[in-house]
């Protein structure tokens, strides 16, 4: 298939030894034995989707009725369901039940699994990759995966899928549908481990700034806070989502995948107690930035009323002496006006020594 007729295919299928392309215009599908040439081809498909997909030497045509899908031959497919090819087939194919096709395609976001018979339905959360957003704002992604059949859906890129993709580019991802789950969890956590790390290296920092006397700019410590509590929201029930998927007893998760699907739970429970005490640090630094900030005004308070004290005699001199009245002291003398200025160098002086010798300076 060269890269001209490349254009007309959505979606790539990756088996242990088959590779299916599947055609949404013509509603066909190509397999072969891999038989693949040396290099790797990458084609950018409509809907916005980057796949990655080896050039078949040699192919065969039939129908797509998903007879040949099956549990040895399992196929993924991986839609972007805000584009109309994508919608269309995933309102009218016959290989999902009619509440999946619903839910693939809906607004649910907080992490669930269901057990629909031998299938699951999940919705997971991933960390946004996307460099003009915030990795707090996390990324949808729904799946109905069985033993012979994986759908995933999406709006924004998930980075996870792009690891699994990458694995099977080079030939050593997952070979069956629990395999690719676990590898899908396991890639999950690991981007948010990664982000819940990034977070308390910055509540490090943050520490090591406030032991300095140095306060954040307004609204650091807030943001930094929200975005645990986020992550805190979603990591919790999708850490519940591991933890159920170990304990179901799917047919298509050998023992070894459900171990292994447990200690992901493990390690994103583990996550979640670092998410608590980060919560718990940002409200106790939150205290100490209120305390600093109540200890300078205090200082300042106490600097300007010193000031007012040690100034207060010599604001009563000046305006006893100011009055436009006869008799005044020295009015009448040249060196009235030194000899005045003298005595309020004496008075402030005197009050400054007292204030000194009374600890208040």
């Amino acid at each position: 298939i060269n890269a001209e007729k490349a254009s007309n295919f959505f979606t790539i299928f990756f088996q242990n030894n088959i590779t299916t392309i599947l055609d949404l215009k013509h509603r066909r599908y190509f397999s072969q034995r891999r038989q693949i040439v040396k290099s790797v081809a990458s084609f950018r498909f409509r809907g916005g989707v980057n796949l990655f997909g080896h050039r078949v030497v040699k192919y065969g045509c039939r129908k797509f009725d998903g007879v040949d899908i099956d549990k040895d031959k399992p196929c993924w497919l991986h839609l972007n369901y805000t584009h109309s090819d994508s919608a269309d087939w995933l309102a009218a194919t016959p290989l999902l039940p009619n509440n999946v096709r619903d839910a693939l395609a809906g607004e649910s976001t907080r992490p669930r699994v269901t057990r629909i018979g031998d299938g699951a339905l999940i919705t997971l959360r991933c960390i946004n990759g996307s460099t003009d957003e915030r990795p707090d704002q996390l990324v949808a992604m729904r799946l109905y995966m069985d033993e012979r059949l994986i759908v995933s859906t999406r709006q924004r890129k998930v980075l996870a899928l792009d690891d699994v993709l990458g694995d099977l580019k080079e030939g050593n991802g997952p070979t069956d549908g629990g395999s690719w789950l676990v590898e899908v969890c396991d890639a999950l956590t690991d981007h948010a481990s990664e982000f819940i790390e990034q977070l308390h290296d910055r509540i490090i920092d943050l520490e090591d700034d406030l032991l300095d006397q140095q306060v954040p700019p307004r609204g650091f410590l807030a943001l930094l806070r929200k975005q645990l509590i986020v992550m805190r929201r979603y990591m919790a029930p999708q850490r519940d989502v591991y933890a159920r998927l170990a304990s179901e007893r799917l047919p298509w998760m050998s023992d070894d995948q459900r171990r292994r699907m447990q200690d992901i739970a493990e390690r994103l429970g583990r996550g979640l107690d670092e998410i608590d005490s980060c919560i718990a640090r940002t409200a106790i630094m939150s205290d100490e930035i209120a305390q600093i900030m109540q200890e300078s005004l205090a200082r300042r308070t106490y600097t300007m009323s010193l000031m007012a004290m040690v100034f207060l005699p010599s604001t009563f001199l000046t305006g006893l002496f100011g009055v436009n009245l006869g008799g005044i002291p020295g009015n009448s003398w040249h060196l009235g006006f030194s000899l005045f200025c003298l005595m309020l160098v004496v008075v402030i002086g005197g009050v400054a020594w007292w204030l000194h010798r009374s600890k208040w300076l």
